[in-house]
């Protein structure tokens, strides 16, 4: 016979509860899911790379009609 995986005996646990029961429960999960480590956002070094794109002279342009009709240049 296949060993349940913990979800479902924690499933199973679950459902022998009463309702109140069922909502301390949940609030226990919420309340363990807040003190999980949160991900630290990465700090973005300028200069890093310099040189690694160059911007072209016509950047600012306004761009062709060609390019907003779709004709071929």
């Amino acid at each position: 016979m296949e060993q349940p995986t913990i979800e479902q005996a924690l499933l199973e646990q679950v459902r022998a509860l009463t309702p109140s029961q069922q909502q301390e429960v949940l609030d226990f999960a919420a309340f363990l899911r807040q003190k999980l480590p949160q991900p630290t956002p990465k700090v973005r070094t300028p200069g890093l790379h310099p040189d690694a794109f160059v911007m072209n002279d016509d950047f600012d342009e306004p761009l062709p009609d060609s390019f907003w009709l779709g004709e071929d240049a």
